[in-house]
């Protein structure tokens, strides 16, 4: 049976630098992940997340509205609305905002919970990010 979900019922995630709206997991008994991301325009001495990766599971990013660049293996990526970034597993990454607006991203993962499977790129972390996420 299709189930409508409401914007209202997702689940508000705090990310540094980004404000994150959880609308689809294994908390509302779903196989699949999928997160509204917003980032806003950058201010001098906002905290901003660092580069994270996924074990084992793809990230599926939807440019929906801004301008933004992702820095991963090849480098970074300048990316508009309208375009796509599929993050292969294991490989660290960060979206930030470079334009005048906020950055909206649409994130899909294939699985019921990135928390268990995001990790910070940092060597020295070797634990789940709590609040894990893309993001983008």
């Amino acid at each position: 049976m299709v189930r409508l979900i409401k914007q209202g019922e997702g689940e508000r995630l705090g990310l540094p630098g980004r404000g994150v709206l959880e609308m689809v997991s294994g908390k509302t008994g779903s196989a699949v992940t999928f997160r509204i991301v917003e980032i806003p325009v950058p201010a001098e001495g906002d905290a901003r997340r660092g580069e994270h990766l996924h074990h084992g599971h793809e990230e599926c990013i939807y440019v929906l509205r801004g301008e933004g660049s992702m820095q991963c293996a090849n480098g970074p990526l300048r990316v508009t609305a309208g375009d796509v970034l599929v993050v292969p597993p294991e490989e660290p990454h960060v979206t930030s905002n470079v334009g005048d607006q906020p950055l909206v991203l649409l994130c899909f993962f294939p699985t019921p919970d990135i928390r268990r499977t995001t990790r910070d790129a940092s060597p020295a972390s070797a634990q789940p990010d709590a609040s894990a996420g893309s993001s983008r």
